[in-house]
């Protein structure tokens, strides 16, 4: 172990001296704090969010909040932030706003922020994963999104929302599945841990049939590895074209691939002799799976 360590933290050391080569630059704070206290602002001086993750609201939770909130009032205060001394946008909280307005208030109790459209888009997608009634799809997209919108790495994702660097990593390995198996995921017909059985397997064929039999027989996770590792690792041997795996290598993978929080792919003959794979994207990824290693 003690020479892996040294590996690992020579190769970490010629990381860093590419990277002092580099160009330093300091990450850009994107909301500053304008207050900390609640103001109560005319609802009507208030407009959308635009870069709002979700776009469907049911109408009828937001019939029963805006009669709770004509009763209570509204407990937790929106988020915005001040476009000019009158006109404010949404940063948070649009299905408190929406109910507020069919309440009928006047005005509505909020937090003001300064943010620019980056941060107002990170913290919009931000607070949406942490809704409770999200399903997967909708927080693999927010996560992609944040990645792709804030330039955000793995492991900065993980951080911002308070996941491990290998929760967020399965989570955006759904969206690389057929549509047909992600609308299965939204609609709750099957779990993610059904979605991660099919998505070990490289034919997409397979995949949707896999998919529609898991669905009409209600199996469980390990019942549908069992069906893949029987009835159609035998369909492979009679001549279906696929590239199917042992679900038991696959197993691995998905483990290795949890542990490290990168891609890991393993090989392995009928003699039992392979390799191992262990992918990443960047000179940061690379330091972190060293780290694991070195623990």
């Amino acid at each position: 172990m003690s020479s892996r360590k040294e590996l690992g933290k020579g190769i970490r050391a010629l990381l860093h001296q590419m990277d002092d080569k580099k160009e330093s630059v300091a990450p850009k704070e994107v909301v500053d704090e304008l207050s900390h206290t609640i103001i109560d602002i005319p609802i009507d001086q208030i407009e959308a969010n635009p870069f709002q993750p979700r776009q469907e609201f049911d109408n009828k939770q937001l019939e029963e909040l805006a009669k709770s909130i004509k009763t209570h009032g509204l407990i937790q205060p929106i988020t915005v932030r001040r476009l000019s001394n009158k006109e404010y946008q949404l940063i948070s909280g649009e299905r408190r706003w929406r109910a507020s307005l069919k309440a009928g208030l006047d005005t509505i109790p909020a937090y003001v922020r300064l943010a620019d459209d980056q941060g107002l888009l990170e913290m919009a997608l931000i607070e949406n994963i942490q809704r409770a009634d999200l399903n997967a799809i909708e927080i693999a997209i927010s996560y992609q999104r944040l990645m792709d919108e804030c330039e955000l790495t793995h492991e900065t994702l993980s951080q911002r929302v308070g996941k491990d660097r290998s929760t967020v990593t399965n989570y955006l390995r759904l969206l690389k599945l057929p549509a047909s198996v992600q609308q299965a995921v939204k609609e709750q017909q099957i779990s993610m841990g059904h979605a991660r059985v099919i998505a070990g397997i490289s034919d997409p064929v397979i995949q949707l049939q896999v998919l529609g039999e898991l669905i009409q027989k209600g199996l469980s996770v390990r019942a549908t590895e069992d069906l893949v590792s029987g009835k159609y690792s035998q369909k492979s041997k009679a001549g279906l074209k696929s590239s199917l795996k042992d679900p038991r290598v696959t197993r691995i993978e998905r483990d290795l691939s949890d542990f490290f929080g990168s891609k890991v792919k393993v090989s392995r003959s009928t003699k039992g002799e392979g390799k191992i794979v262990i992918s990443f994207g960047s000179d940061d990824e690379l330091n972190d799976i060293l780290d694991r290693i070195d623990q």
